[in-house]
């Protein structure tokens, strides 16, 4: 635990949490509004967190070469959960621009 200092573990803790917070209000956001994407948002944001969570552990250990398994586990979650978030990104901003989430035509007022 010799790894990191006290004010950097406090970062990658709380970061850990506030992302697990993020995914869930995403995805309760999502329920509310009747929108599934945003519940996919939120599966995709798993994979950074596992990534985080790698991380953490592997700092936790003083960084160990037993544990370098954890550094590769990293970097192929980042790299899953950059393209999933992109496609889901992708995904949601087509959506937004389809013509059921524009708004409806404004009404003529009478002549006067």
């Amino acid at each position: 635990m010799h790894a990191l200092s006290l004010p950097t573990w406090w970062i990658h803790v709380t970061s850990v949490l506030e992302w697990a917070l993020a995914m869930l209000l995403v995805q309760r956001w999502g329920q509310r509004h009747g929108e599934r994407i945003w519940s996919w948002l939120a599966l995709a944001m798993l994979p950074a967190l596992v990534s985080a969570m790698c991380a953490c552990t592997w700092h936790l250990f003083d960084n160990p070469d037993g544990l370098r398994g954890l550094v590769v586990l990293q970097a192929g979650t980042t790299l899953l959960g950059n393209i999933a978030l992109a496609a889901v990104a992708f995904v949601i901003w087509r959506q937004s621009r389809s013509p059921r989430h524009d708004a409806p035509p404004a009404q003529d007022l009478p002549s006067t």
